[in-house]
């Protein structure tokens, strides 16, 4: 039961929302600023800040939850390896079948340790959402990430702002010791969340994945590109402009086509 547990996440999205609602109740119950508007009649900050952490552990969950891209069937039906060798060779590497669920993988798609399913564009698995980052979910994670900062650093500043002075370090110690501890949990983690948003931001602008920037020496399609750029990089503008706008699963072997060099 246990191990169940651990498998389909529960423990780890148990965590991360008691987590979230203690600090948010810390924050509340000391003399911070939202403490001190709430007791002022100002009701807008405060509502306003619980909206955004609700809106941060809706996201969680939807992530989390969510289909990342899996691979559910071959991408060519009834195909087997003496058809498949009498198709004409190009600049494009021939799809590989998956060594654990035996499916043809599209390019940009590797199969997930954790999961055991192959994730279409798969970018990472997140251990703090127990999900993978893929296709389908891959701009939610963004938007997920994007939100929790705003959320991280007003709970950071909240925090600041209901540290009390006090005469010696043990009554300060006292006074401010669920603070202080709230103050490190916030920090820690807005560093972490600040340095995966731009991490990225920069690789979503380059059309690259975090698995391709990591392995691209094991990666077939890209290990004997001289090139160092991504071969699915159309220019920032666009690259950001398809991630956002994209509604449909991206065929990227065409997009590779085009920017073989030795493609007509």
């Amino acid at each position: 039961m246990v191990q169940n547990m651990f498998r389909t996440g529960f423990l780890v999205r148990a965590t991360h929302t008691l987590l979230t609602w203690v600090i948010t109740l810390i924050l509340f119950l000391h003399n911070t600023d939202l403490r001190r508007c709430e007791e002022r009649g100002e009701l807008l900050p405060p509502v306003l800040f619980f909206l955004l952490v609700m809106l941060s552990v809706l996201l969680y969950f939807a992530v989390s939850l969510m289909d990342p891209g899996f691979v559910l069937t071959d991408t060519v039906k009834g195909s087997n390896e003496e058809m498949e060798s009498m198709i004409p060779q190009t600049s494009t590497p021939r799809m590989r079948r998956c060594g654990y669920c035996l499916l043809q993988q599209p390019m940009r798609a590797k199969h997930c340790q954790t999961c055991k399913r192959c994730v279409r564009r798969f970018d990472h698995h997140c251990p703090w959402m127990e999900n993978c980052v893929g296709e389908r979910n891959h701009r939610w994670f963004m938007v997920y990430l994007l939100v929790q900062l705003l959320a991280l650093l007003w709970a950071l500043h909240a925090a600041l702002s209901g540290l009390s002075p006090v005469v010696s370090w043990d009554q300060w110690f006292r006074a401010n010791g669920f603070l202080l501890a709230a103050l490190c949990v916030v920090g820690v983690f807005s560093a972490v969340v600040l340095v995966l948003l731009c991490c990225h931001l920069y690789l979503v602008s380059v059309n690259c994945t975090t698995w391709e920037f990591m392995a691209r020496h094991r990666i077939s399609y890209l290990k004997n590109r001289g090139d160092e750029r991504s071969p699915f990089d159309r220019g920032p503008l666009c690259n950001l402009r398809d991630f956002c706008c994209a509604r449909s699963a991206v065929t990227w072997e065409a997009t590779y086509d085009r920017s073989a060099p030795n493609s007509v």
